[in-house]
């Protein structure tokens, strides 16, 4: 039971009726705390754990039960977001049990950089991944996270052994992400899982802008353009080549 010696742990934000973060309506929880530093990211305000404040696995999942019955209406259920949750594991997977102790459809946003610390039945226990992959050639993804792509191949691999739906996400930067070499290594990778069910291609925007400003931060991406419409149809092709369903 998700109650016995229940974690706590740091959440920056929670949002209620999302349409992107899952299947139906969702409520999402944000938690705070990443381990990458995306050039692109647009929320660097949810790098710490000291950007969130501490709760308790107990009273997250009474707030996000007070939500049942308009995510069931909907088709909807509860995502676990960040940040990166996985920082967070422990805390994370408390709350994801206690939601499907709810009745609840639960989904992970995640990088995929930490899976190695969820067992086999933890992913057993969530209905869907969102995995972002920021890039499949590895120069590219370290020049856009600070890290290695392998431990989330890796974590991708797995999810495919053990037949867990997924659904990849990967950000669309003019410039950074979209060489065509990338996007069909990455395609193909997708392709060759068996487990994924759709792809979101997610255009690069300058919203996150402000948020580095106010935090002093320095922002490499400042003078990038936004991913506009042909970007986006030429991804998507990409993927749409190798067979994958794409939401654009």
């Amino acid at each position: 039971m998700y109650m016995d010696h229940e974690p706590t742990g740091y959440i920056h934000s929670f949002t209620t009726a999302s349409a992107y973060d899952g299947p139906g309506l969702r409520t999402v929880v944000w938690t705070a705390g990443c381990q990458l530093r995306c050039q692109y990211c647009h929320n660097p305000d949810t790098w710490h754990l000291k950007c969130g404040r501490r709760v308790s696995v107990a009273d997250m999942v009474a707030r996000v039960a007070q939500y049942g019955p308009f995510m069931r209406a909907t088709g909807g259920g509860v995502t676990v977001s960040g940040g990166e949750p996985l920082v967070q594991a422990p805390f994370v997977m408390g709350l994801l049990r206690g939601c499907k102790e709810l009745g609840l459809h639960t989904a992970l946003d995640t990088n995929g950089a930490l899976g190695e610390r969820l067992g086999d039945e933890d992913l057993r226990a969530i209905d869907l991944v969102l995995l972002d992959i920021k890039s499949w050639d590895p120069a590219t993804h370290r020049a856009v996270t600070g890290a290695d792509v392998a431990p989330v191949l890796r974590f991708a691999r797995r999810l495919a052994e053990l037949g867990r739906p997924a659904w990849v996400r990967f950000v669309l930067v003019p410039g950074l992400t979209d060489d065509p070499a990338n996007l069909a290594g990455l395609a193909g990778f997708v392709a060759g899982l068996g487990n994924v069910e759709r792809v979101e291609v997610l255009p690069f925007h300058q919203m996150g802008r402000p948020k580095w400003a106010e935090l002093g931060l320095d922002y490499a991406l400042r003078d990038a353009a936004p991913a506009g419409a042909p970007d986006l149809a030429r991804a998507a092709a990409a993927f749409r080549a190798h067979g994958l369903p794409v939401a654009a």
